[in-house]
């Protein structure tokens, strides 16, 4: 009788093992390729911070920051005007170990005149770096730093930085640029080196471009095959304004859009699904007494994509799911 039940047992094992596998097996095929990402300029303290408290309440900002990207739960991060400083360390570096993720900071500052030596005695006497930053829950592999032309200001050095991430379902090559306001020979840099990832079909551009959608380099950009504008292909027709917030009165005053978050549209025979698009840091948050504070004067914008596998149907760039 027990040799019966066990024998019996073992086969309703088996059995339900083999018809559950396929199941079971599904959303670790479909859920690794979605990605949730978000851009973000987190407005530093100023240059002379390391010396001075300038008032922008960056060490309360900062937790806000924090607190929100908790929430969020973002799998890579693309930050403009991280900085370090004297007083308040390597923002970004903070940012990531509260997460628990890895991180790459490049410093523009690094590269005012270009010589290493000067530019590091600088930055060093006044106690202050500033650049972009990239966060991943996932492995940073590689990065990389690309100086971006100065056709207008000579002595405001600005950067592209390139990490690729590896994500659970293969490398995805991901972009922070923080680009000088009307100069586009640095966005047309920008584009160029995006382009130059665009056969490996997992690219991701995110940043402040300092330029709305309307601009003659941006303009072109949607025109052009290969780049996708993940908040318009989410949003066509709503304004979506990053900037500028006051960050010290309780209402919003952004009405334009300069950050910005695109992606790929490779040459692997796939396209890219944009599943959702959103604002995010859009609510003052409190200091001790009372007063109203903004995280930053920009919004990030937070997006959640799907590269597609080669051997997957091409199917459209908008897909209307729910988010996780």
């Amino acid at each position: 009788m027990v040799q019966h039940f066990f024998h019996i047992s073992l086969w309703l094992i088996v059995t339900l093992g083999l018809f559950s596998s396929p199941t079971l097996a599904e959303p670790s095929q479909e859920g690794p390729s979605r990605l949730r990402v978000l851009t973000y300029n987190l407005l530093h303290d100023g240059g002379w911070s390391g010396f001075f408290e300038s008032g922008t309440h960056l060490e309360e900002r900062l937790e806000m920051t924090i607190q929100e990207l908790r929430r969020l739960q973002p799998d890579i991060i693309a930050l403009q005007e991280a900085s370090e400083s004297r007083k308040h360390g390597n923002v970004p570096q903070r940012i990531a170990e509260a997460l628990g993720y890895q991180m790459v900071f490049a410093p523009a500052t690094e590269r005012i005149f270009g010589l290493s030596l000067l530019d590091r005695l600088i930055t060093a006497t006044i106690g202050f770096k500033e650049g972009s930053a990239i966060l991943s829950r996932y492995p940073i592999a590689t990065s990389e730093v690309y100086d971006l032309p100065r056709c207008q200001r000579r002595l405001d050095p600005r950067i592209l930085l390139r990490a690729q991430i590896t994500a659970p379902d293969g490398p995805v090559q991901v972009f922070s640029a923080h680009t000088a306001k009307g100069d586009d020979c640095q966005l047309e840099r920008v584009g160029k080196v995006f382009r130059d990832y665009r056969g490996t079909g997992r690219a991701i551009l995110m940043g402040d471009l300092n330029a709305g959608e309307q601009s003659t380099v941006l303009t072109g950009w949607q025109k052009e095959s290969g780049f996708i504008d993940v908040f318009r292909a989410a949003n066509p027709g709503v304004s979506g304004g990053t900037v500028w917030q006051n960050i010290y009165v309780d209402w919003p005053t952004t009405d334009r859009r300069v950050d910005f978050i695109f992606l790929s549209d490779g040459e692997t025979g796939t396209s890219p699904i944009v599943h959702s698009s959103t604002l995010a840091f859009d609510q003052p948050g409190r200091l001790s007494n009372g007063d109203a504070l903004w995280p930053s004067d920009h919004r990030g914008v937070v997006a959640e994509i799907e590269f597609l596998s080669p051997d997957r149907p091409r199917i459209s760039r908008l897909a209307n799911t729910s988010t996780r």
